[in-house]
């Protein structure tokens, strides 16, 4: 297992007494299609976190795989203008949440950031999520991800 995996799986054993099961493919699952075909499950169950500048703030969408996040509904939810809500630099995602791109999971980030969920995942009895790396992803259940997280369920799709 990857070291990092191996790190998420810990922290959210640790934090949340919550195990974890990764399950790792070499062949990576950096977009949500990838993470779907990799699984065998529908795109829609993949819960990607989206790391988000908001007024300088970072913000995680974690929002479904079949799903954009409007920076628009992104900026009504923090009380921002919207001009100032974007993507989140790399190097600004892995310094905050101590991920990098295309493996932050939805909770056990190195600080405490603004989370909301994409209500469309609550959908699903299980959804897909990353473990730490773009070739880890692990199944939760939807309520179960919403109160690990601290996150707010919220319509911010495109």
């Amino acid at each position: 297992m990857h070291p990092r995996t191996e790190e998420f799986q810990s922290r959210a054993a640790d934090r949340h007494g919550f195990a974890v099961e990764p399950h790792e493919f070499p062949e990576g699952t950096k977009t949500a299609e990838d993470a779907a075909e990799a699984v065998g499950c529908p795109v829609a169950a993949i819960a990607s976190a989206i790391a988000v500048d908001a007024d300088g703030e970072l913000v995680v969408c974690v929002t479904s795989g079949a799903n954009r996040v409007s920076m628009d509904a992104v900026a009504q939810l923090r009380g921002v203008d919207a001009d100032t809500v974007g993507m989140a630099d790399p190097d600004r995602v892995a310094e905050v949440l101590g991920w990098s791109i295309g493996g932050v999971p939805p909770f056990c980030h190195d600080n405490e950031v603004p989370v909301y969920v994409d209500e469309t995942l609550t959908d699903h009895e299980e959804v897909w999520a990353a473990g730490g790396t773009p070739q880890a992803v692990f199944p939760i259940a939807p309520d179960r991800l919403v109160a690990l997280s601290g996150g707010t369920v919220a319509a911010f799709a495109e």
